[in-house]
């Protein structure tokens, strides 16, 4: 998260100002939503690969990795 810092912005950069400020927090959750999605991938295959035995050296902590990308998207 940002620190809000308050700058003061001259009356002819104000538009300029806005668009980027608009355009940084689309990029922003843009990325969280990729996060989660890729987070919750990663669970899913996580979980099916650890149905056999073998498959859970790999499959439990590729789950434990698509849940802590999930939690930092959302936080």
């Amino acid at each position: 998260m940002t620190t809000a810092h308050k700058h003061h912005v001259p009356w002819y950069l104000w538009p300029f100002w806005a668009i980027w400020k608009l355009v940084a927090t689309i990029v922003e959750m843009v990325g969280r939503f990729v996060a989660i999605v890729i987070g919750l991938v990663l669970i899913l295959v996580g979980v099916l690969i650890s149905l056999t035995v073998i498959g859970a050296i790999i499959g439990i902590p590729l789950a434990i990795v698509g849940l802590l990308l999930t939690v930092r998207g959302i936080f």
